[in-house]
C-alpha cells in the first residue's frame, strides 16, 4: 500500500532521496511529503532510516542525492539554521531546550529580542517574557517563563518547545519520539499540542514507536525498514494489528501498544 495525499498543496516535500555512509544505505530513494495541518506518523525499526530523514529535514545532515522542497520550491537545507529559518522546527526527545537557561530565554533562542540602537544592542529581557507568558497562555501550559529549563517537567519541555514552533509560524514541526517516557498526564497534553499544530495548519512529523498515539493524532501513516519507505497510508485505511503485523513481519520490531510499556 502506498498511497500519498491530498488537496492541499504540500508545504514539504522529499523526491528520491538518498543518504549512503560509506557502504551503508540508510535512505534508499524515498519520497515523502506533507500538506499543511497534515500528521504523519513515521514509523519503524531501530535504524529503519527515520532518524536520518530526521537530520535531513532539520538540516543537520545533507542528501547524497535526490531534493526537498517548501511550498513547491527546492530548498538546500545547508545547517540547522537554514531550517530554522525556512520554517522547520525539530523537537528532539531530549533536546527539546537549554536546560540552565529560562524559559523566555529557551523560547526564544537564537531569535533574541533585543532594546536599543547600534552595534551592541543587550537582549531585552522584559519583553521576551511578556511575549513569552503570553505565547504559553495561548496554549495553555502552565509554566513559568522565569524558570531554568531544568526544573520543568518531560511534558512541559515539549509543550514549551511547540509554543516556540508556533509563536515563529513554523511550517513543519518534527516531533522525535515526543510521548517517550512521559507520564499518562504529560501524553495527553503533549497529543492534544498535537492536535492545536493541526489546526493552526502546521504540518507535523510525529515520530513515534508507540503505534496508541500514531493512531491517535495522525492523518498518515509513512513506515521505514532498511532505509525504504514501504508504507505510506491513510490512518484510516490501516488498523493496529495490520501495521504491527506488517513491521514484525518484515523487520521483526515490535512496536508498543500499552502507553505505559
Amino acid at each position: 500500500m502506498n498511497t500519498t495525499s491530498t488537496t492541499a498543496p504540500a508545504v514539504i516535500s522529499a523526491q528520491g532521496v538518498t543518504k549512503s555512509f560509506g557502504n551503508v544505505h540508510a535512505l534508499q530513494g524515498v519520497d515523502l511529503e506533507l500538506a499543511r495541518g497534515e500528521v504523519l506518523g513515521l514509523i519503524g525499526d531501530n535504524g529503519a532510516g527515520k532518524s536520518t530523514l530526521i537530520k535531513i529535514l532539520s538540516g543537520f545532515e545533507r542528501p547524497t542525492s535526490g531534493t526537498i522542497s517548501l511550498d513547491g520550491e527546492p530548498v538546500t537545507l545547508r545547517s540547522t539554521a537554514d531550517a530554522r529559518n525556512a520554517g522547520i522546527e525539530t523537537v528532539y526527545q531530549e533536546q527539546a531546550l537549554a536546560d540552565d537557561v529560562t524559559i523566555a530565554r529557551n523560547l526564544f533562542l537564537g531569535k533574541e529580542l533585543r532594546r536599543g540602537f547600534g552595534p551592541i544592542k543587550p537582549l531585552d529581557d522584559r519583553r521576551m517574557a511578556t511575549e513569552a507568558r503570553r505565547m504559553l497562555d495561548d496554549l495553555r501550559l502552565r509554566v513559568g517563563v522565569d524558570q531554568e529549563a531544568r526544573y520543568c517537567s518531560g511534558g512541559e519541555r515539549q509543550g514549551v518547545a511547540i509554543a516556540r514552533a508556533v509563536y515563529f509560524n513554523a511550517k513543519l514541526v518534527i516531533l522525535d519520539e515526543p510521548t517517550n517516557a512521559l507520564g499518562v498526564v504529560a501524553v495527553e497534553r503533549v497529543l492534544e499540542l498535537v492536535e492545536e499544530l493541526k489546526s493552526r495548519g502546521i504540518a507535523c512529523l510525529f515520530v513515534s514507536h508507540n503505534i496508541d498515539h500514531v493512531f491517535r493524532v495522525c492523518d498518515r501513516i509513512a513506515m521505514f525498514v532498511h532505509g525504504t519507505k514501504v508504507l505510506d497510508s491513510p490512518t484510516e485505511q490501516l488498523t493496529e494489528r495490520a501495521v504491527l503485523d506488517m513491521l514484525n513481519d518484515r523487520s521483526g520490531q515490535r512496536l508498543r501498544t500499552d502507553p505505559s510499556e
